[in-house]
């Protein structure tokens, strides 16, 4: 029999935890960590990439059983995700073909892509195929089946490409008003037989708490060299013209980012005005110090172009405050002094740079009748 030391089942769990508190280290020393509130949030910030990790690296890793699953959502958050969107992943290998089926609801924007994975060596997760609904073949019904797979299938089949080193798919819905708008419903299945589940081993395991571990690191890693970047470059402004970085951490190709970094102390808000192009849609959104939404279950901290308010030159003028100020589209800082923040221009024309400025925080005064 063997004792507690060699016994392998602990020796799988002290060496996850061991990768754990490693992966640990990069969010504990991150230099922008400034508050206590940074901090307690940094720490939930691990539990929620070990969360997220554990979903991708171990419950839903099977390519041979595929299903959708989120891995953003109002509770566990990567990369200035998107309060607007829906977002579901599925594992895949280039070795099979997949079919997805759906049924359109009213979420305007719908875009499917496969990926390869790198979040758990490099940070990456670059395209190696994107299809956009509107350019796909939709029945009457507003049904609609997609072959995933290396070689394009014959006819007239929708197809979303794989690579020899595609992993994962990331379907974006977006919503540009949660209150009216009906989600898609969709779901994947092998194309060319039942399901395999394979049968859960002790090495399988091993590698998938690897996996787990070695993401959350990785993740971590990218965004706090991020963030660190946009403060050092990009303090109170949205001014990120290359696009690269972005695309290869799994952006959207149709989506033009600007981020940065806004930083106010008490009595002051931020105001950002920008003019409108032509586009599908355009959003904007207060983040943490880690990337993450503010919590937008509680506080008004995004809002796009369906719920703000025009000015009267057609342009929009967003403000950035711990109170109200009476004018512009308020968002609130939640209780943050500091962040990220990030503006999407989606399918536009043009890719106008908002002009941000620090004002003081005065209440505007309402107008009298007449």
């Amino acid at each position: 029999m063997a004792t507690k030391d060699a016994d392998p089942d602990r020796a799988i769990w002290r060496q996850f935890c061991k990768d754990l508190e490693r992966a640990g280290e990069t969010v504990l020393s991150a230099p922008g960590a400034e508050s206590p509130l940074d901090r307690a949030e940094g720490l939930r910030y691990l539990t929620r990439l070990l969360r997220i990790g554990l979903e991708m690296q171990l419950e839903w890793a099977d390519p041979n059983c595929p299903g959708f699953y989120q891995a953003s959502h109002e509770t566990a958050k990567i990369g200035a995700d998107n309060p607007d969107n829906q977002y579901l992943n599925a594992t895949i290998s280039p070795a099979q073909r997949y079919r997805i089926k759906g049924k359109r609801g009213t979420a305007p924007i719908l875009t499917f892509a496969t990926k390869a994975n790198r979040y758990a060596t490099d940070g990456t997760m670059v395209s190696t195929g994107e299809l956009a609904i509107e350019d796909m073949n939709v029945r009457k019904d507003g049904t609609f089946e997609i072959i995933v797979a290396k070689e394009k299938p014959k006819g007239r089949i929708n197809w979303l490409p794989m690579e020899d080193d595609s992993s994962l798919i990331v379907v974006r819905q977006t919503f540009l008003d949660r209150a009216k708008e009906r989600p898609n419903t969709l779901s994947i299945e092998l194309a060319d037989g039942p399901p395999r589940p394979a049968v859960l081993t002790s090495e399988a395991l091993a590698a998938g708490l690897k996996r787990t571990a070695a993401f959350a690191e990785g993740t971590a890693k990218t965004f706090v060299r991020w963030a660190e970047l946009f403060k050092a470059e990009h303090l109170n402004q949205l001014n990120t013209l290359d696009q690269s970085m972005f695309q290869r951490a799994g952006g959207d190709p149709a989506i033009y980012y600007l981020h940065g970094y806004w930083r106010l102390a008490p009595g002051e808000m931020l105001e950002i005005k920008s003019p409108i192009p032509e586009c599908q849609a355009w959003n904007f959104q207060l983040n943490n110090y880690w990337m993450e939404s503010l919590d937008y279950r509680a506080h008004r901290i995004h809002t796009n172009s369906a719920l703000a308010t025009l000015d009267s030159h057609g342009g929009v003028t967003v403000v950035a405050a711990a109170e109200d100020p009476g004018y512009g589209n308020w968002l609130d800082t939640a209780g943050h002094t500091h962040g990220t923040m990030l503006w999407r221009w989606t399918n536009a024309q043009e890719h106008p740079m908002p002009r941000c400025r620090v004002l003081p925080l005065r209440k505007k005064k309402p107008q009298r009748a007449k």
